[in-house]
């Protein structure tokens, strides 16, 4: 598994934290809960993920909720909430990354931690943050 994808995993795992245990982002990115198997650059690009999106979280949920219909992003599940929080970060403030491995990375976690439907409702609406995005881009 590649570093990157590892940062994601544990971007997913310390916003699931936030989310449902109510830890609070510097005891999060201690990374003491975290396997220790993981390298600097790992760590360094899974922080970027997490305290980028806790840092942004108006503006993400915000842009999420646009793509939701007949949906409360409160009620999502913890997991695909959290896959389509930080991906809306890399999105918007990762112009390193490529919006397609933005996008088939949150798809493919989705399948791995998800329910069956996960991915499907995940792409769905990271496709549609993307085309938003970049039509604001284009105008």
């Amino acid at each position: 598994m590649g570093s990157r994808r590892s940062a994601r995993i544990i971007a997913l795992q310390a916003l699931y934290q936030i989310d449902i245990g109510g830890r609070n982002l510097d005891d999060v990115l201690t990374f003491d809960w975290v396997d220790k198997r993981y390298d600097e650059a790992t760590l360094s690009f899974a922080r970027i993920l997490i305290k980028g999106t806790v840092e942004n979280l108006d503006f993400i949920d915000n842009k999420i909720r646009n793509q939701l219909e007949h949906w409360d992003l409160e009620r999502l599940s913890y997991i695909d909430r959290a896959i389509l929080r930080f991906s809306t970060f890399s999105l918007y403030f990762q112009d390193d990354v490529p919006d397609t491995v933005i996008i088939n990375e949150a798809v493919e976690l989705a399948k791995i931690f998800g329910t069956d439907d996960s991915y499907r409702f995940v792409n769905g609406v990271l496709d549609g943050i993307r085309r938003e995005k970049v039509k604001a881009m284009g105008s």
